[in-house]
C-alpha cells in the first residue's frame, strides 16, 4: 500500500518527532520514518494512531486515484515569490462526519462576506484543545455563537465574537462545538 504520511505531515508542518510524540502511546521518529517509507509494515492500527495524531481521516493517509493534492509551485514571504529548493505538495482538507461548514454572509472582524469556514466538530472531552481558537457552538432553539473560545470553567465556556467592541457570550454544556480549521477565500 502507498501512503502519504510524510505529504501529509509535511503539509501540517510537523517533523517525524512531532508526529511520534502525538501517537497514543508515543513511539519514535524512526518508527513513523520507516511507516512513511514502508521500510514497515503499515498496519491499519498504525494507520488509525499516525492519522489520529496528524489531526487527519485515515483515508487521507492512504494514496489512491483520487487523492486531492495540489503542486505548490512558489512560496511567499516578506521579500517576494521565490521557487521551491525541493517538491512540495498541499493536501486539500477531506470532508468526513466531524467536520461542518459555514457561510460569511456579511464581513465580521478578520471574516469577509463570501467567506467559507471548514469547522471540525469536537465533543466536551476536545473542548480544551480548542481554547484561543475560533469555534461554532450550538445554543437551544437552533442558535449558534461563534468566536474565540476564551476560557472554559467546568461546564460553561466563554466565547468572544469577532469584532471590535464586542461582549463575550457564555454558553453552558454545550454538547459539541466546532473548531475553524480551514478559511476558503474567493480573491
Amino acid at each position: 500500500m502507498i501512503n502519504r504520511i510524510r505529504d501529509v505531515r509535511r503539509a501540517r508542518r510537523l517533523t517525524l518527532d512531532d508526529v511520534a510524540r502525538r501517537c497514543d502511546p508515543p513511539t519514535t521518529a524512526q518508527t513513523i520514518g520507516r511507516l512513511e517509507t514502508g521500510t514497515r509494515t503499515l498496519s491499519l492500527d498504525w494507520l488509525n494512531r499516525i492519522a489520529a495524531a496528524l489531526e487527519v481521516e485515515s483515508s487521507a493517509l492512504v494514496s489512491t486515484s483520487e487523492a486531492s493534492e495540489l503542486p505548490v509551485v512558489a512560496l511567499l514571504d516578506p521579500t517576494g515569490a521565490h521557487a521551491l529548493t525541493r517538491t512540495e505538495s498541499a493536501v486539500l482538507p477531506s470532508p468526513s462526519e466531524q467536520m461542518l461548514a459555514m457561510r460569511v454572509t456579511g464581513s465580521l472582524g478578520e471574516y469577509r462576506s463570501g467567506d467559507m469556514l471548514w469547522l471540525r466538530r469536537i465533543d466536551a472531552e476536545g473542548f480544551a484543545s480548542a481554547l484561543n481558537r475560533d469555534v461554532l457552538v450550538p445554543r437551544p432553539a437552533g442558535r449558534f455563537v461563534f468566536g474565540r473560545l476564551i476560557a472554559r470553567d467546568g461546564e460553561r465556556i466563554q466565547i468572544l465574537p469577532p469584532g471590535a467592541g464586542t461582549r463575550q457570550q457564555v454558553v453552558s454544556n454545550p454538547p459539541w462545538l466546532a473548531v475553524a480549521e480551514t478559511l476558503i477565500r474567493a480573491l
